[in-house]
C-alpha cells in the first residue's frame, strides 16, 4: 500500500527588516545622525551595489557595509527601505 502524501510544515517567510534587525549590526554616529552599520561578508554579498561614498560599484562576492538610520524619523520599514551599501573603507572615511 503507497504511504499517503505529507506536505512538510513551510517555515514562516522573513521579511527583510526582521533579517537585517537579527543580523550582528552597530550603531555609530556620524553627523549627529545615529546610524545602524551591518557588514556583510563576500559570501553573503549576492549583488552587485553603487557605493555612495565613491559612486564606484561593489561587485557580488566583496565585504562590505549596509548603512541605514537608526532614528527612525519616517519609521524603522522606511529607513531599512533606504539602506545603502557602502565600500567599507568608503565609510571609514564618510
Amino acid at each position: 500500500m503507497p504511504r499517503p502524501h505529507r506536505r512538510r510544515p513551510t517555515r514562516p517567510h522573513e521579511d527583510s527588516l526582521d533579517r537585517l534587525i537579527a543580523g550582528w549590526k552597530r550603531t555609530e554616529v556620524r553627523g549627529g545622525v545615529e546610524w545602524y552599520v551591518q557588514p556583510l561578508t563576500a559570501a553573503q554579498a549576492h549583488k552587485e551595489y553603487r557605493c555612495p561614498g565613491c559612486s564606484g560599484m561593489i561587485p557580488a562576492g566583496t565585504a562590505h557595509l549596509v548603512v541605514w538610520r537608526a532614528d527612525g524619523v519616517l519609521g524603522d520599514a522606511a529607513d531599512l527601505a533606504a539602506r545603502r551599501h557602502w565600500h567599507s573603507s568608503c565609510w571609514g572615511r564618510n
